[in-house]
């Protein structure tokens, strides 16, 4: 079996969904199973909503609205008849989610988040369902909450292997083209939970892992994996093939295109991993699979932008040692805050953080008992990997740079610009 993910970019309105069709068309479509995100910017609009619904804001209703009215102009553009089951289907989904919002009585964000982000992948997937079948493609519509089971850390669910294992073994229908949601899982509860951002590529290699897949493509607007994002740095050029270590590597160190917890069961499994453009689904693209670490042999670029560079010294000049280092680590693991770049010297530490949750404050507080501690907001950080003079030179001309960290074959600068 081969498993497709298609991003949100390639389903944002009917043009794009129709394109899928073509795709699979060309690249055929039996014995697939096929990963679908939410349409376009609709988990960004649903973010929306939930902070409408958390900050009671009477711009509760318009901002549901507005994710509603965005599904139904696609419908209307993909179906002629609007007695269609699909419509049916589609406010059912809707109906379920505005009776969520107002029934709720948890004051947990993260769950609240959880279970109306995922409205997005559901109806993404019911509408790219039936319209495949409309136009002849039948399909197996699956409810990825059946398959992948987690714990209930809401917004950064863990997979519990064994049971996620058995289900999709179970449950999967062979030879068939199979639709289901990127994103999601459900906790013991059938709660529904996220796998983080980006997850849909994890779902993937999850669905790959369990089946024995013949291989994963994710499908994007962009004709493979380049070795620097063209949107901050020009001349970016395509890589041919990565080995399954320089991808893990890369997307350690914050490359967007395959997500950092997509490539370990692949890599175990030894199934390769395409990213290919469905704008040109007959070009080659890129391959991730065991061999040369990268074709061609160049340095790769990788930018993270709204970063937070955090020192922290001693208030008595004092050494920071072991113990010390090991307290600020498990403050950051229990605050969800990520770590990018760590440095230290002997009275002194620093390390570049993302705060996606947005605990710095809480955490600064609790930090502030025991250190002196400075920082500095909306940093970038960036990493070259292979890198030479020339590629250093040009990233650091014209910056500020804060912090600069060497190791073999990998430049990291913490700039402020």
């Amino acid at each position: 079996m081969r498993i497709f993910k298609f991003g949100g970019a390639s389903v944002k309105d009917a043009d794009g969904i129709k394109n899928v069709y073509s795709v699979l068309e060309k690249v055929g479509h039996e014995d697939t199973l096929l990963v679908i995100s939410a349409m376009g910017k609709t988990t960004n609009a649903l973010e929306v909503v939930i902070k409408n619904y958390f900050d009671k804001s009477p711009e509760l209703h318009s901002s549901l609205q507005e994710v509603k009215k965005y599904h139904n102009q696609i419908l209307m553009d993909l179906f002629d008849d609007e007695d269609h089951d699909v419509f049916y289907t589609v406010n059912s989904h809707f109906a379920d989610l505005e009776y969520f919002i107002r029934s709720n009585k948890s004051p947990n964000y993260n769950f609240v988040y959880d279970q109306v982000v995922s409205y997005g992948e559901i109806i993404s997937t019911t509408i790219v369902s039936h319209y495949f079948n409309h136009v002849g493609l039948k399909n197996n519509w699956i409810d990825v909450r059946n398959f992948i089971k987690t714990d209930n850390n809401y917004r950064d669910a863990t997979v519990d292997w064994d049971k996620t294992q058995g289900y999709i073994s179970k449950g999967v229908k062979k030879k068939a083209l199979n639709i289901t949601q990127g994103f999601l899982g459900s906790d013991e509860n059938n709660f529904t939970t996220t796998l983080g951002r980006e997850g849909s590529d994890y779902t993937a290699a999850i669905f790959a892992y369990c089946l024995n897949a013949e291989s994963v493509t994710i499908w994007k607007d962009v004709p493979g994996v380049m070795n620097a994002d063209p949107r901050f740095f020009e001349n970016a050029t395509l890589l041919n093939q990565i080995s399954y270590r320089e991808a893990i590597e890369l997307a350690f160190y914050g490359a967007t295109v395959i997500h950092p917890k997509t490539l370990q069961p692949l890599q175990r499994k030894e199934i390769p991993l395409y990213v290919k453009s469905f704008l040109n689904p007959l070009l080659p693209g890129t391959s991730v699979s065991k061999g040369a670490d990268l074709v061609p042999q160049t340095s790769c670029f990788i930018l993270k932008k709204n970063q937070l560079l955090i020192s922290l010294s001693s208030i008595d000049f004092s050494f920071i040692m072991e113990e010390n280092i090991s307290e600020i680590f498990k403050l950051l693991h229990e605050y969800k805050i990520k770590v990018s770049l760590i440095q230290n010297s002997a009275i002194s530490f620093s390390v570049c953080v993302e705060d996606k949750f947005g605990n710095f404050e809480e955490l600064k507080s609790i930090l502030s008992k025991k250190f002196k501690v400075s920082f500095n907001e909306n940093v970038s950080l960036y990493t070259i990997r292979h890198f030479d003079e020339k590629a250093a030179r040009m990233v650091e001309t014209d910056k500020t740079i804060l912090l600069k960290q060497i190791s073999r074959g990998t430049l990291q600068l913490v700039t402020k610009e």
